[in-house]
């Protein structure tokens, strides 16, 4: 996900997907743990995803405030 398109979401999507995206790397970490995944570098694009979406909503709460 793009910095753009992270920009576009409202916060309540921006919670939304911050849900769904540490659900998945969770996922993709027990995956991993049973039987080595096909593309490890999946666990590693969640991570900065997960980043990039906790860096945007901490922008929008300094702008706030």
């Amino acid at each position: 996900m793009k910095n753009s398109e992270i920009k576009a979401l409202s916060s309540e999507e921006l919670n939304e997907r911050l849900n769904t995206e540490r659900a998945n790397m969770q996922n993709l970490r027990f995956a991993h743990a049973i039987s080595p995944l096909e593309n490890p570098m999946k666990i590693r694009e969640a991570k900065r995803t997960i980043a990039r979406l906790n860096t945007e909503k901490r922008s929008r709460e300094l702008a706030n405030s």
